[in-house]
């Protein structure tokens, strides 16, 4: 299991940490700090923690990357 959160988005109300105090903790009371690949026993905490959180900053999984079809500049040009 992979955590990503989106620190931009991450207004430091720290739903998280209640929820998983284990894999989210508050570095001196402002910067969020998370295990970014916590045991999978801790699965139902983090989900728990992603559903807590009131702007949605934090996801599970690694996010899509393109394949090298999909990638841009990759495809054929037309007519070649």
């Amino acid at each position: 299991m992979r955590i990503i959160v989106d620190l931009v988005r991450c207004q430091s109300y720290g739903q998280c940490v209640y929820a998983a105090p284990s894999v989210f903790r508050f570095n001196g009371g402002q910067a969020l700090e998370f295990d970014y690949a916590p045991d999978d026993a801790l699965r139902e905490h983090v989900e728990r923690a992603v559903a807590a959180c009131p702007v949605q900053a934090i996801r599970i999984g690694l996010p899509e990357m393109p394949t090298e079809h999909e990638a841009p500049g990759s495809a054929p040009e037309e007519g070649s």
